[in-house]
């Protein structure tokens, strides 16, 4: 079941999100570290109704957030569709022990109907340009890469942006 997250829900959802990050770290891939994610972008996101978590038997196992705010590192990108009535998806993360059982293929299928249902043009996201398994998931699913940013608290490397016209 997928359901709004709340504040309540977010020190599961961090031992999920820290539990994520090293899975990566053991696979080279230094996309979340101490700093990101961290309890107050789960906060904001709570406190403006963005945050969602899928529950398998009353367990969380997964969160995404899906937002209408633009972060400002988004603003160099050519996006497909105008800087309006746009959904933006972050902190897309699943249990490790949860994975490859089409869980975050849900929350995607979710968030993209939500777009959808509530007239919204596009859907965009970013993703670490050293997570290959990520790249093909979005490729997969018909978002189009356009560019790079970066996060330099999260890595040196860069962040590709994707973006799905609806």
């Amino acid at each position: 079941m997928i359901r709004k997250g709340t504040a309540a829900d977010i020190d599961n959802i961090l031992k999920i999100t820290k539990a994520c990050a090293t899975y990566m770290i053991a696979k080279n891939i230094f996309q979340w570290n101490e700093f990101y994610p961290s309890k107050t972008p789960f906060l904001n996101d709570v406190n403006r109704g963005e945050l969602y978590v899928l529950e398998i038997e009353n367990e969380i196992i997964g969160c995404v957030t899906i937002s209408t705010f633009m972060d400002e590192e988004y603003i160099p990108i050519s996006w497909l569709t105008p800087n309006k009535n746009n959904i933006y998806i972050h902190r897309l993360a699943i249990h490790p022990k949860q994975q490859g059982k089409g869980f975050a293929r849900k929350l995607m299928e979710f968030a993209e109907d939500y777009a959808q249902k509530n007239n919204y043009q596009s859907v965009r996201l970013d993703t670490f340009s050293k997570n290959k398994r990520n790249q093909k998931f979005y490729e997969l699913r018909g978002y189009k890469k356009l560019g790079d940013i970066y996060f330099p608290k999260q890595s040196e490397y860069p962040f590709h942006c994707y973006e799905l016209v609806l």
